[in-house]
């Protein structure tokens, strides 16, 4: 949908990257008349301007000015050219929304995104009949949620008579009148949204005219431009979603094979085995995991090297942004990213930006977008209920920060409190705040929370920092540090690195290959590694924390493995540094080192090269 402004404003659409066409031909040719549109949206100037600019508003010259368009130089008969139509808008193989699509058009195109602080100019009822919102009712967030209510019941709806889908069901749109000016009530404004309980996957006609609505409707300032930045804008595609895609197109070359090979064959030779053939799916899936972008050799350092790895999110790749074409709106840190992805951690260079970490405590939902949790507050008292919110979701909620003052019931302590809602930083008292963060770590990735004192390091610095964790090889003697920041066992334990038990229960065994553990039902037995070669040639090496007889529980660390000590991650060394310009020895950040760290092996490390040589008899 594209707004022209001529002299008199007029709103045209672009099929498939066609020529542009009035919207009011595209509703005409959907099977709507003038009539059932204005008395859907509105006698809006907009919408009346394009209706008089517009010289096809018969349902067959309709059709065939879209097929022109689309078509150059091509005609086609009234029938042909409305199944042509059909075809390109609501055929699932050619436009699927997927359930993401789905749920943020209902996120975007519903009437409840859009009205609050409006005043209603008509009575609202629920499906019994019931005035639930009487006339004159300015909108609050109570109200609202009273309204979501009774929108998600199926109050409001109009039913949509079209032309064009008389096989299928009904579509049906929501409509609420309310004042555009706030003051004098005098201009009413139909607000159209689509109805939340939709399922469709494709578009819908109901989904065209609400969105004819939201534009016409920010035109007087009613609804929110899009961020395309925002994190309720951007999803992650997880590794099951590229593999699925993978598949459905190796599926339609098998599909295309079949097909061919149906055409060719005689029907009493034909056997599902002598038409088929696996390999352009094979080949397509081996394709993805040795070529792709995406698919890459994991980075095993050390424990944090590859926990990080595993939490890695990128916008490059196929179907992403290239380095070289991305903004620098794209690289910035977003408000919306709080709680979701580190704002620290991210290369240094060309890729700075387009590839980040998620968050401590951040998770993806079922649609891919990313949530963070919040523990729920009411009445200014902290509940042990924690939810998880989009950003999309956050945006409609007063948020304190972790660190604000509690007593010894929960109770927020100070009268006036810090708290974020929709971006902005605010002050409010505590009876008005809703959620409050889970901890201080919850902005951060979890190579960041590594860092002690974060807090007091320059940004740039605590980059530099978070990034060279991941590059520290594992040494013989790991020492653990003397200061920690408490993530160190959780990182150790969820890397994949150590030995963790799987069921509580108590020790038989143990020596430097096995350690044996006999629960109630049965016995377990864990294999250690010795000396063998991670990918980059470190060497991982197990070494049991536990004796026999020592009683064991779920998830406890069964064996250390390379830069663990005692069940923490241990990267590095407890050494005592002097700061001295000794003979302007440290210019250009150069070091002076004792060389005891050199006798006593503190910083001594092992690697594994594998080398193969080929002896041929010629």
């Amino acid at each position: 949908f594209r707004n022209k402004n001529t002299i008199k404003d007029i709103i045209q659409v672009k099929i498939e990257k066609s020529r542009k066409i009035a919207v009011t031909t595209l509703l005409t040719a959907l099977g709507l008349t003038k009539d059932d549109v204005i008395n859907i949206i509105g006698k809006d100037d907009v919408l009346l301007n394009t209706y008089e600019y517009d010289e096809h508003q018969n349902w067959p010259s309709a059709v065939q000015e879209i097929y022109k368009k689309i078509k150059a130089g091509e005609t086609a008969s009234v029938d042909g050219a409305a199944k042509f139509l059909t075809g390109l808008l609501f055929d699932s193989k050619k436009y699927d929304l997927t359930k993401a699509g789905r749920y943020k058009l209902i996120q975007k195109l519903a009437i409840t995104d859009r009205v609050l602080n409006y005043t209603l100019a008509e009575d609202i009822k629920d499906i019994r009949g019931n005035v639930v919102l009487s006339k004159k009712t300015v909108i609050g967030k109570s109200q609202l949620e009273i309204l979501k209510t009774v929108l998600e019941e199926g109050a409001c709806l109009v039913p949509l008579k079209t032309l064009i889908s008389d096989s299928e069901p009904k579509h049906y749109v929501q409509l609420i009148k309310v004042y555009n000016d706030k003051e004098r009530l005098n201009e009413v404004i139909n607000v159209v949204g689509i109805n939340p309980k939709c399922k469709e996957v494709i578009i819908t006609i109901a989904d065209i005219l609400a969105t004819l609505s939201y534009i016409l409707n920010f035109v007087h300032g009613i609804g929110n431009a899009d961020d395309i930045d925002h994190l309720a804008n951007r999803r992650i595609r997880t590794i099951g979603e590229l593999l699925q895609n993978q598949f459905r197109i190796g599926m339609g070359r098998i599909e295309k094979n079949v097909k061919e090979k149906m055409s060719t064959t005689d029907s009493d030779k034909m056997k599902p085995a002598n038409i088929t053939n696996n390999k352009p799916l094979t080949a397509v899936i081996g394709e993805f995991f040795n070529l792709s972008q995406l698919s890459q050799f994991m980075d095993q350092t050390n424990p944090l090297a590859e926990l990080a790895n595993k939490r890695r999110l990128t916008a490059l790749g196929p179907g992403g942004l290239s380095r070289d074409r991305a903004s620098l709106e794209v690289r910035d840190v977003h408000y919306s990213h709080y709680g979701r992805i580190c704002p620290i951690e991210t290369p240094e260079g060309p890729n700075i930006g387009l590839i980040n970490n998620l968050a401590t405590y951040a998770r993806t939902n079922e649609y891919g977008f990313i949530e963070t949790p919040y523990r729920k507050v009411i009445a200014g008292k902290i509940t042990n209920e924690i939810k998880y919110l989009t950003a999309g979701e956050e945006k409609n909620y007063i948020i304190a920060q972790a660190n604000i003052e509690l007593d010894t019931n929960n109770v927020i302590k100070n009268n006036n409190v810090i708290a974020r809602s929709n971006g902005q930083n605010i002050i409010v008292g505590p009876n008005e705040v809703e959620y409050i963060d889970v901890s201080p770590k919850q902005i951060v990735s979890i190579a960041t929370s590594c860092i002690p004192f974060l807090e007091n390091d320059d940004a740039n610095r605590a980059l530099m920092g978070a990034n060279m964790q991941r590059q520290a090889i594992p040494l013989l003697k790991p020492q653990t540090p003397i200061v920690g920041t408490g993530v160190e066992y959780a990182v150790a334990r969820d890397s994949g690195l150590a030995i963790v038990a799987n069921l509580p229960g108590v020790v038989q065994y143990v020596d430097s290959h096995e350690i044996i553990i006999k629960s109630e039902d049965e016995i377990t037995t864990y294999e250690l590694s010795r000396f063998e070669r991670s990918n980059q040639g470190t060497a991982v090496t197990h070494v049991p924390l536990v004796k026999v007889g020592d009683k064991v529980e779920v998830n406890q660390i069964l064996a250390d493995g390379p830069s663990m000590k005692d069940g923490e991650l241990a990267l590095g060394q407890n050494v005592i540094i002097a700061f001295m310009t000794w003979h302007g020895y440290n210019y250009e950040d150069a070091i002076i080192i004792n060389e005891r760290l050199v006798k006593d092996d503190v910083y001594t490390s092992m690697h594994i090269e594998e080398y193969n040589l080929e002896c041929r008899k010629t």
